[in-house]
């Protein structure tokens, strides 16, 4: 501890482990809900995916709340050490708590790593999952339509509403000749 910084707060050390308990907490539910949002995917089941982006987003609301108090933990932390917040260090954290804390902090946030390191992963999988079920899309619309020609989608006006995709084009007779494609509730 230099000579300038602060007396460290007795709570500092639970704080930071109860801190990385939620992290923890947050990043299962993450992971859980990205690893179901995959299945989704797989299934082609539109409505668990958009289900499991709302949970995704909502989880990381919270963990916008987390990084809030995280930095609170690491402006403290860097008071007691004399260092600017962003120059905290896991290693100069433990250094501020009783060994066996500091040990219990290097584990949770090695676990912590390895879960978004995870989260990461999957949700790379996920997106190239979507983009191969679009690029499928894709080709399938435009084998049955030509390319360039206006497919007829147009977004529900409502939540809940219904999702059409037309192909056809005006034939010599004025006739619009029109083949259902996709028929999906969002």
């Amino acid at each position: 501890m230099s000579a300038t910084a602060l007396p460290l707060p007795a709570t500092l050390g639970p704080d930071v482990l109860r801190h990385l308990d939620a992290q923890l907490q947050s990043a299962r539910r993450l992971l859980d809900a990205v690893l179901r949002q995959g299945a989704a995917i797989r299934a082609r089941d539109v409505d668990g995916v958009l289900g499991h982006l709302a949970g995704i987003q909502a989880e990381m609301e919270r963990r916008a709340l987390l990084e809030r108090d995280r930095t609170a933990l690491l402006t403290r932390a860097g008071h007691a050490l004399g260092v600017p917040p962003h120059a905290v260090t896991l290693e100069a954290l433990t250094a501020l708590m009783d060994a066996a804390s500091g040990d219990v902090a290097r584990a949770r946030s090695a676990e912590l790593r390895g879960l978004l390191a995870e989260v990461g992963r999957e949700h790379h999988v996920n997106r190239a999952l979507m983009r191969q079920e679009l690029a499928f899309l894709s080709h399938l619309v435009g084998m049955l339509g030509g390319a360039g020609e206006d497919g007829g989608y147009r977004p529900p006006a409502e939540p809940g509403g219904t999702m059409r995709v037309q192909l056809g084009g005006v034939g010599a007779t004025g006739y619009q000749p029109t083949r259902r494609v996709l028929d999906l509730e969002a």
